[in-house]
């Protein structure tokens, strides 16, 4: 199928590209570079820089393109830029998705593969988190992608549109051949920034919150490979034929592992002692978040490939011991 894959060239949506190639499909990229990558992108892969709130623009190239899917990866994504910045975030993961469905359902494209987030459920009332907890975000990043959520929900049964909405836990790795990877600006996600510090570029990591009630007293998150995230997307393809198809998933490995246990695990990846900073918890941080996954495994056969911390840290060293400035045009 012709994909067009929103937000190809950030983090999630480059490795996506690259499985979908993988699986016989033609990725179409549509990306405005404000985060992402053009090194992250194989050469040959058609691209479209331009920004989402344009409908014309959208209009014009799904149907150039001859587009069969969507899959939308074009969401600002910091929690605490969100707190902070409200309105860019709004702007961005609300409004500029809502534009690109109005211009997808005008050009007659009715799949929609969609990138959600556990952040929807806030801090949830059991563990591990089911598709079907009530969902209640402590954070404008969550509500942002919540809002969407329910305007596909109402969208679905009144156009016949077709959509799976895949709500990830903790993002991480990079892929296996080491040719793409993670480089953010600013970095905040816990496996880059401690590598950052094994190769020097950091003096040292700062970790915020020691007294969880958990067995070592950090975080406990579910860290799951951004290639197992990309199959799960792809999986769902069959899904959507049915006009009207309304689908959601949490994908996660349902096993949380603690902050403490992620810098062990980058320790035995480089071989480096990381000199850890202890700092109070951050204000909105819940103490565990972690996936039942049984629903996308029951009817996606989705398994993850790396299920263990220790596997996705390899991979990410992988990419960041050859890369260690990120890519050429950061």
């Amino acid at each position: 199928m012709n994909v067009l894959v929103v937000g190809g060239a950030g983090y999630i949506g480059s490795h996506c590209v690259r499985q979908l190639a993988a699986a016989g499909h033609r990725p179409v990229v549509y990306d405005n570079f404000v985060y992402g990558h053009r090194g992250a992108l194989a050469p040959g892969v058609t691209v479209h820089g331009a920004d989402l709130g344009d409908e014309s623009v959208v209009k014009r190239i799904l149907r150039a393109e001859k587009i069969d899917v969507v899959m939308h990866f074009a969401a600002f994504c910091y929690v605490g830029e969100s707190v902070t910045d409200p309105l860019k975030y709004y702007l961005n993961n609300s409004a500029d998705t809502i534009h690109l469905l109005h211009a997808m359902l005008a050009a007659k494209v009715k799949k929609f593969v969609f990138s959600s987030t556990c952040a929807t459920f806030g801090v949830p009332a059991t563990l591990p988190i089911h598709e079907n907890l009530p969902q209640a975000p402590i954070n404008p990043y969550g509500q942002t992608k919540l809002d969407i959520e329910n305007a596909l929900r109402a969208l679905a049964p009144a156009t016949g549109l077709s959509f799976a909405a895949f709500r990830y836990f903790n993002a991480a790795g990079a892929s296996e051949d080491g040719s793409i990877g993670e480089d953010h600006t600013p970095e905040s996600h816990l496996i880059p920034l401690a590598i950052q510090v094994a190769t020097g570029q950091r003096p040292q990591l700062e970790l915020y919150g020691t007294d969880y009630p958990t067995p070592d007293g950090t975080c406990l998150r579910d860290y799951v490979h951004v290639d197992d995230l990309s199959r799960a997307h792809i999986a769902v393809f069959d899904q959507l034929a049915t006009p009207g198809t309304a689908l959601f998933y949490n994908l996660g490995t349902g096993k949380p592992t603690s902050n403490r246990e992620v810098i062990r695990a980058v320790e035995k990846a480089t071989g480096k002692k990381i000199n850890v900073k202890e700092s109070p918890r951050r204000p909105g941080d819940p103490p565990a978040l972690y996936a039942d996954s049984t629903k996308a495994q029951r009817e996606l056969g989705w398994k993850p490939k790396y299920p263990d911390i220790d596997s996705i840290v390899a991979t990410a060293w992988k990419w960041h011991s050859t890369n260690p400035k990120g890519y050429a045009d950061r």
